[in-house]
């Protein structure tokens, strides 16, 4: 968080510029960049405070414009106050991609007697992870898989809880990373201990992004199942038969 003071013919003004240090987004979701900005007598400017979002590329000093205008992010970042004089500069940031992992920083410019000022925020992380697949595994039904893509970083981390029990993994991939990709796989295997509510957690730091649940109810005891004995059923009803046939022969044996 930054501040800059300003003196307008014996008054102090103070703005203060704020953004959050990290962000997360599920890919392919919008999301909001929240900046704030504070000036504690606005009557005095001249002009409303001029907003710019910049992408900074890690490794290296080059900016990229995301907001007011830029050709890379056309029809994918919009202002969510449109009144110049809000403090209100948090943008929507639509449809995130895994490239759009990264650091952006919120800028202000502020001219007053001729003289411009320009104040910035402490940057933003924003972070991506993908969905999360959350079922038992292909090969044993006795154990259950979690797994999730997220961008490349160990602050996040994965782990499975059962009735509120958090379960010691039998297998982690606590980074699976291909260099060609710009995410990396984690995933926790886990034994089945009997029916009940297993969640997924994905947590950034201490703070849960996101969780799936499964529910787990234990199968029932093998039961010997036997035909049904047609070949009895059939005999079972020719036995009414058998006797109404007896009796009809003897009735004629007898009449003659």
């Amino acid at each position: 968080m930054d501040f800059l003071f300003f003196c307008f013919s014996g008054t102090n003004s103070l703005v203060t510029v704020y953004q959050p240090p990290v962000l997360t987004a599920a890919l392919g979701h919008d999301v909001i960049m929240p900046c704030q900005l504070s000036l504690t007598d606005d009557k005095r400017m001249q002009t409303p405070p001029v907003l710019y979002w910049m992408y900074l590329t890690e490794g290296s000093s080059d900016e990229s414009i995301v907001w007011s205008y830029s050709e890379n992010y056309t029809g994918r970042t919009e202002c969510l106050d449109n009144n110049q004089n809000s403090s209100n500069k948090s943008i929507l940031f639509r449809n995130v991609q895994w490239a759009d992992s990264g650091r952006y920083l919120c800028k202000l410019s502020i001219k007053n007697n001729n003289k411009s000022f320009r104040r910035k925020g402490n940057k933003t992380l924003l972070m991506i992870y993908d969905t999360m697949i959350f079922n038992p595994t292909g090969h044993n039904d006795s154990l259950l898989r979690c797994g999730v893509n997220v961008t490349r970083s160990t602050r996040f981390a994965l782990s499975i809880v059962h009735d509120g029990i958090k379960l010691q993994p039998v297998v982690s991939a606590p980074g699976e990373a291909d260099a060609a990709l710009p995410f990396i796989s984690l995933s926790e295997t886990v034994p089945l201990r009997g029916k009940g509510e297993y969640e997924c957690q994905l947590h950034l730091n201490k703070d849960l992004v996101t969780k799936s649940i499964f529910h787990y109810q234990t199968p029932e005891p093998n039961v010997m199942l036997f035909p049904e004995p047609w070949f009895l059923y059939g005999a079972l009803l020719l036995v009414p038969f058998t006797i109404l046939l007896a009796l009809i022969t003897a009735l004629l044996i007898y009449s003659c």
